[in-house]
């Protein structure tokens, strides 16, 4: 569904996950968010307009291909390529999740907070066209994160005497009316968007020998580069399609294919961005890092459950996160055979009328929200929120780093603390140690790219 995102999927079901054990609820988060990185491809290639940011390459060529008469093969195209790059991203997880968890044990106060440090980055890779508005809104995230009760003196902040802020924000609530009645708030003041018009194909969504062979090099490349985004905070699955999608036009022997209808374009853009979805997942687990604002919203889930990032999920709680890991194999699986066999039904969502889809998204917010703790208060929490982050949207300020900010902001401040009563106030236990030093330079080297990334940016729209 064009306009919407996998951010308000993963928002609007976390309420619906409460009654199940946490590894089934959190396999059905994980489940949403790979079928909506993988069903945005079905709208942009067949009405050129991606159901998500990360399909924005596959739209390139799926498209050209669908006016070709060909969309079952750039459907299939996809569907393999989605598959076989969250199949890998999964092997992934299992084998250098564990791994990076027993690292972490020799993580103290100083490397948890330049950690959250690090995980801040994230909030300059998501600002989109002004870094300082990304900041901004980063330090409300903040700032939000600190109503409730003061995690080492134990006194309240910020409650204004409502006992339903004791613990801090309802993160249900909260995501909801950021991600997703905001939403609503934006679609109602535009005028309807007229349905997208379907476009018939009668191919078979399939592909041969001789092209599944052509796509495999491809899809093993862009799986490299889906895996490598994903473990780094900020960058995301648009950001590694279209890397995906360079590297196998710069690779290709079919160059002159490219924008014209290039099955390789394809399937470097979805095995990419897909590759991300079990990649993201690592530093989530093992640190309680977030690779973009999806992943964050599951942090929230994981929190809400119980279950703290890091070596004791692989230990006390391993039957959780080995659950987990083996559910998105088979969260994969199904998605191959939904995408082969409903591809054709699944393309009808892109007629629904939005006069349709509004009230119903109204509906799930605030039953979604009142479900959590019986409480018209986290109703009342969804409209703040949803008036804020549709003032900000007007303002052009984004509203993911004001998720990361709050999700980050506790464990930011607890460790910043905790560290200098440690060291009886002298700074420079934050250098203390070879994982401080090593954390410094990598969150350096990381704004570093992403100040150089928006500045090649604007040179490019100056040249435009």
């Amino acid at each position: 569904l064009p306009g919407l995102s996998a951010a308000m999927g993963v928002a609007l079901l976390i309420p619906i996950t409460f009654g199940m054990p946490a590894s089934t609820g959190l396999i059905v988060l994980a489940g949403v968010y790979c079928g909506a990185i993988f069903g945005g491809s079905i709208s942009a290639i067949l009405i050129h307009t991606p159901g998500t940011p990360a399909s924005a390459a596959t739209a390139i060529d799926g498209y050209q291909l669908t006016l070709k008469g060909k969309a079952g093969k750039a459907l299939g195209t996809a569907i393999i390529s989605s598959f076989f790059g969250g199949l890998l991203s999964c092997i992934s997880l299992y084998f250098f999740a564990p791994a990076l968890a027993k690292l972490a044990m020799a993580f103290g106060s100083p490397e948890y907070f330049w950690l959250s440090i690090f995980g801040l980055t994230i909030i300059a890779g998501v600002s989109t066209d002004s870094l300082l508005k990304g900041l901004i809104s980063g330090a409300l995230g903040l700032l939000l994160s600190t109503v409730g009760m003061d995690p080492m003196n134990g006194v309240f902040r910020f409650t204004f005497g409502q006992a339903a802020l004791y613990e801090g924000l309802p993160f249900t609530a909260t995501l909801i009316g950021l991600f997703s009645m905001s939403q609503v708030l934006v679609l109602a003041e535009k005028k309807i968007r007229k349905a997208g018009e379907l476009v018939k194909f009668d191919d078979r969504v399939l592909l041969n020998g001789k092209e599944m062979k052509q796509i495999a090099p491809t899809i093993v490349r862009s799986w490299i580069i889906g895996n490598l985004i994903g473990i780094l905070p900020g960058a995301g699955a648009s950001i590694a399609s279209f890397m995906g999608y360079n590297e196998a036009r710069r690779a290709s022997k079919h160059k002159e294919e490219f924008g014209h209808g290039s099955v390789e374009g394809i399937a470097a853009a979805e095995s990419a961005n897909n590759a991300v979805t079990g990649a993201t997942l690592i530093p989530l687990l093992t640190l309680g890092i977030p690779g973009d604002g999806c992943v964050a919203i599951m942090l929230s889930a994981l929190m809400i459950n119980g279950l703290n990032p890091g070596l004791s999920l692989f230990t006390t709680q391993g039957d959780i996160m080995y659950a987990i890991m083996i559910g998105l194999l088979f969260v994969n699986l199904f998605m191959l055979i939904q995408g082969k066999y409903l591809t054709k039904l699944f393309a009808k969502v892109v007629s629904i009328p939005q006069e349709i889809l509004t009230p119903i998204i109204v509906i799930f917010c605030f039953a979604g929200a009142y479900s959590v703790n019986k409480s018209y208060f986290d109703v009342a929490v969804i409209l703040v929120f949803a008036v804020i982050a549709w003032t900000l949207y007007k303002l052009d300020f984004p509203t993911v780093p004001i998720l990361l900010g709050l999700v980050l902001g506790n464990m930011t401040e607890t460790n910043f603390r905790r560290a200098l009563l440690l060291s009886e106030g002298r700074l420079s236990i934050f250098v203390s140690s070879s994982y401080c030093i090593a954390f410094l330079v990598l969150i350096t080297a990381a704004v570093a790219m992403i100040i150089k990334s928006k500045i090649r940016e604007r040179s490019a729209g100056k040249g435009e």
